[in-house]
């Protein structure tokens, strides 16, 4: 469930006009005027946050498996803290962890959480592997590993505008650090 996040958006509205004429626009053209009003919604939308309660909901739970558990593909965007443009992607996350599973929709939520802030695409990847090990107990014996891809807007509409960048960041936590055979398992699974 998302936090409120209660924003002044009579203020942020006015600042976006003032930025639109800054630039040159005529905020009384056609397609503008509400401009500024719908602009100001979307930063409250953009870095909603979830709470650390409700992601997981009790979605742990006993396990048998000692076999690595990986979901590919996560949806992933957030915006850069540098330039607030964004950055969209996916993540793929795999652990193990003794005697502990969670619901998979959960690792999901676990990226949104962070991704929804504004944030460097590095400390993303090392936050979502962080809470991982920390629900799952997989710091007990168990490993995590977390790859973010994505492509930056930042690197794509200014710059050196490069369409076709990704860029990807790991981030190994215990046991894959050292456990060849499963950073390389991951590492086939994930298509990385």
């Amino acid at each position: 469930m998302p936090d409120s996040n209660p924003l002044d958006t009579s203020t942020i509205s006015d600042h976006y006009q003032s930025i639109l004429e800054l630039v040159g626009e005529d905020t009384r053209r056609d397609g503008l005027p509400d401009t500024p009003k719908r602009a100001a919604k979307a930063p409250g939308y953009l870095t909603r946050r979830y709470t650390g309660e409700s992601i997981v909901n009790g979605a742990i739970f006993e396990s048998s498996n000692d076999q690595m558990g990986i979901v590919k593909d996560i949806e992933l965007y957030s915006m850069r803290e540098h330039h607030m443009l964004p950055f969209v992607g996916k993540s793929h996350i795999a652990y193990l962890s003794e005697k502990k599973g969670i619901g998979l929709s959960k690792l999901a939520r676990i990226t949104d959480r962070y991704a929804r802030r504004l944030r460097i695409q590095e400390d993303l990847t090392a936050q979502i592997a962080n809470a991982i090990e920390t629900v799952t107990g997989a710091r007990r014996g168990g490993v995590v590993e977390v790859i973010a891809e994505a492509k930056l807007f930042c690197m794509m509409m200014r710059g050196v505008e490069k369409q076709n960048s990704i860029m990807k960041i790991s981030m190994m936590l215990r046991n894959f650090r050292t456990d060849h055979r499963a950073r390389t398992e991951f590492l086939t699974l994930a298509g990385s």
